[in-house]
């Protein structure tokens, strides 16, 4: 009697004979896989997100940097759904040069006409639908012939004869070279033309994304009212930056690396003029701004740039000294720091007796008011300004403890230092 081996569910035929009016089994693995792709957003601080959104609101190209698999093309997904854009995926590295390019057609007389460069069919798609969201992803897989073919897309938004309308912005993703598949480093022309920002993932976003809730990119909302005096406030900050430090306009970076990354240009300090008035009157933080400014011109020149414009928002010493009893003084320790040795370099600058009083008050207030070590140094400086007719205020009993405690302290610094040093030469 042959042997008979009971048939289990996965020999079992797929719906041969599949009921009518009844799901097949593709169908249920359909609405299975429906489910686990109904998510929701919900909106959520990111200042990874706002930084990126305000970028492409300023119509800057964009290019995210961040290891495999950490969301930047789901980012990207949602950014166009939330900005009601139609997304276009373009894989650079599969391109040929002519792809972006141009391929030329040869016309009816090409000696009177010329040979027309045709546009591929995913941009005449993003022109016939007049706005969009090209995402240029695997960008620093794409060898150096396909990245040059990419400068005149980037910077001008030309394929061939074929210009992109306004309503298109652009923005690229790249894995570092030692994460890229055969990857290549970006070529200066090329990285100089995009607002570098690096992408990482943050593990509550991750988790709760994964539950089933994704923060929602939104574009920030932009004060009307304000825009003149953000654009205002971006070209003072850059003009008089470098003024002061010429050597930031033009700084091409010695290695290949870094120069595939942000630098400073005038193309790219024109790009940061542009996000720092989008990010002013969009009431943008400190980090999210120090992202922007950091990944148009580079991590030197950016903070650069945050450091002179916490400078251009100080109080003005002048108007301190005019009124040290109604003083509003910064709460942040380094901008306090920096307004109270402004308000001493302004009494050395115009030495006077009723100023020198009044440095005295500021000072007082700021130790009454704040950390009493912020005033050790103003005061020192502020005591040694004092002329032989200049009576000695009350106010500088009150700093007088203060500023006997901080030597003391150094001193004993030094004496812990120097037993240190014994002991460290008698060891050997």
């Amino acid at each position: 009697m042959p042997s008979h081996t009971p048939r289990t569910a996965t020999d079992a035929p797929a719906d041969p004979f599949p009921v009518p009016g009844r799901p097949s089994r593709l169908d249920v693995a359909g609405q299975l896989l429906a489910l686990l792709r109904d998510t929701t957003t919900e909106p959520r601080p990111d200042d990874q997100l706002e930084a990126l959104t305000l970028a492409v609101a300023a119509d800057l190209p964009v290019l995210l940097w961040g290891e495999p698999g950490i969301g930047k093309t789901a980012a990207l997904t949602q950014l166009a759904k939330s900005l009601d854009l139609p997304l276009t995926t373009v894989i650079a590295s599969v391109h040929e040069p002519s792809d972006f390019s141009g391929l030329p057609i040869v016309g009816d007389d090409p000696a009177e006409q010329g040979i027309p460069m045709a546009p591929p069919d995913w941009a005449v798609r993003l022109v016939r639908a007049g706005r969009g969201l090209l995402f240029l992803d695997e960008l620093s897989t794409a060898p150096p012939a396909v990245q040059a073919a990419l400068l005149r897309l980037v910077l001008e938004r030309r394929i061939g004869s074929l210009q992109l309308p306004p309503g298109v912005r652009i923005v690229a993703a790249a894995n570092p070279r030692g994460s890229a598949a055969d990857g290549w480093e970006l070529s200066p022309p090329l990285a100089n033309r995009f607002v570098h920002l690096q992408w990482t993932h943050d593990h509550d976003v991750v988790i709760r994304g994964l539950g089933g809730t994704w923060p929602r990119a939104t574009l920030p909302g932009l004060d009307a009212g304000n825009l003149p005096a953000a654009v205002d406030h971006a070209r003072r900050a850059v003009c008089g930056l470098l003024t002061a430090r010429p050597a930031l306009v033009h700084r091409l970076p010695s290695g290949e690396t870094r120069r595939g990354g942000a630098w400073p240009s005038p193309r790219s300090w024109d790009m940061t003029i542009r996000l720092l008035a989008f990010a002013n009157a969009a009431g943008s933080s400190r980090e999210v701004l120090s992202m922007l400014v950091r990944g148009a011109v580079g991590d030197g020149p950016g903070l650069e740039l945050l450091a002179a414009l916490d400078r251009m928002d100080l109080p003005d010493p002048e108007e301190l000294l005019a009124d040290p009893a109604g003083a509003d003084l910064p709460e942040r320790g380094d901008r306090r720091q920096a307004t109270l040795d402004g308000v001493v370099a302004a009494v050395r600058r115009r030495p006077d007796r009723s100023r020198w009083d009044a440095a005295w008050a500021l000072l007082v207030r700021a130790l009454e008011t704040g950390a009493p070590d912020l005033v050790v140094v103003p005061a020192t400086t502020l005591a040694a300004l004092r002329q032989e007719d200049w009576d000695v205020p009350e106010s500088i009993e009150r700093l007088a403890g203060v500023v006997a405690l901080s030597r003391r302290a150094d001193l004993s610094q030094e004496r812990a230092a120097a037993r240190t040093g014994v002991t460290a030469g008698a060891g050997r």
